[in-house]
């Protein structure tokens, strides 16, 4: 990490990222994006006229392993800030740690099913509101779809968006007609694409996650799903996972995002031109999978900073309530006070030929989220 020029000792940042394990295809970008922003960051002065210092900790796409890591960010390492996790689990597993006992600030980059409210974690990924609000009436719309079948790992993500799902759709007249949960290592799904066909579902909204998704999406491709007319739906699907799918396996695939590759506004060419010379190679920078949301909780955090001119935790988190950026992947994006959520564009996109083409670019949405009520405590 180059740091030449800057003074004092490093401002330590921590970041847990599946280096490893099932989820390791989007956890090596997100220690790439890491790299990249602090790199950059350092390249333009550090902050408070000090280098940033990047810890990179491998949670292996396990919790236990997730939470050692994170203690040993706060207790050995004693990091200014942790960012990092994918799975719901992990934002819980990190949290013990790091904020609950270590009273350390935590951004969390993943898009999720909201609702975490705590006054040292920020959240820099979508959630429902942003998605499923939006989405669900747009393809009830454009495809007349009204019945869905709601497959699902069986975690806190999965039950949440699937509220959401049943009422968003039941509100436009449309209808769940099937809702199952399996464990994440699940890969049987025989029978239930059986009750998928015979329910006679418009719509397959997926919520199964690695390592089950990609036997599911084999065998409902097999089954003739698609190619009859019926819609898949994934709104955590992004170029990363395309790469782990045969393309026909996801061809017509809809998803609902902050950031895609197709995206066209100038800033975000720039910046993917910029990772992928950096990282060329199969750990491409996406939205699903948090790099864009690690992108934009290292620069609101970088602004925050830079606004309290120090430090002091309760100073940091005064400043990064309103924090915003002005440039990012998707568009600009804002914190909304109080909400320790963020304001951002948001797109529609479908796989073709495996890509992802944006279909509809919905414009900043907020993220409708409740006010944290407790004031954060100074360490």
């Amino acid at each position: 990490m180059t740091t030449s020029g800057l003074a004092g000792d490093p401002i330590k940042v921590g970041v847990i990222a599946d280096q490893t394990g099932p989820l390791s295809f989007v956890g090596v970008a997100n220690g790439n994006v890491a790299r990249m922003v602090l790199d950059s960051i350092n390249a333009e002065g550090g902050l408070l006229g000090r280098p940033l210092e990047l810890c990179l900790e491998d949670s292996a796409t396990d919790d236990v392993v997730a939470a050692a890591k994170a203690a040993k960010l706060v207790e050995q390492d004693q990091v200014d800030i942790v960012f990092g996790g994918i799975y719901s689990s992990t934002r819980q597993a990190i949290k013990g740690p790091v904020v609950t006992e270590g009273k350390t600030l935590y951004i969390y980059p993943e898009q999720y099913e909201g609702q975490e409210s705590d006054p040292l974690i920020f959240c820099t990924g979508p959630v429902p509101a942003q998605q499923i609000d939006p989405f669900i009436p747009w393809l009830m719309q454009h495809t007349g779809a009204k019945t869905f079948y709601l497959p699902s790992a069986d975690y806190i993500w999965p039950h949440v968006m699937n509220a959401h799902v049943r009422e968003i759709a039941t509100a436009g007249g449309g209808a769940i007609v099937g809702e199952e949960y399996f464990p994440l290592d699940h890969t049987d799904y025989g029978e239930t694409v059986d009750r998928i066909i015979s329910s006679g579902a418009d719509v397959v909204f997926n919520t199964i996650v690695p390592p089950g998704l990609t036997p599911f999406f084999e065998q409902l491709h097999e089954s003739g799903f698609m190619s009859r007319g019926g819609q898949l739906v994934c709104t955590y699907f992004d170029e990363n996972f395309l790469n782990m799918v045969p393309a026909a396996h996801a061809e017509g695939m809809y998803s609902c995002l902050d950031y895609y590759q197709a995206v066209d506004d100038p800033f975000s060419r720039k910046l993917l031109a910029k990772y992928d010379s950096l990282f060329p190679g199969d750990a491409e920078f996406t939205g699903g999978g948090a790099c864009s949301g690690l992108y934009r909780g290292l620069r609101l955090w970088a602004a925050a900073v830079r606004e309290a001119g120090t430090l002091e935790q309760s100073d940091v988190v005064a400043a990064l309530d309103h924090a915003q950026v002005a440039d990012g992947p998707g568009g600009p994006a804002k914190m909304m006070p109080g909400q320790h959520h963020v304001r951002m564009n948001m797109y529609i996109a479908q796989a073709r030929g495996g890509r992802f083409e944006v279909v509809e670019s919905l414009g900043p949405i907020d993220p409708q989220e409740r006010l944290v009520e407790t004031p954060a405590l100074s360490v």
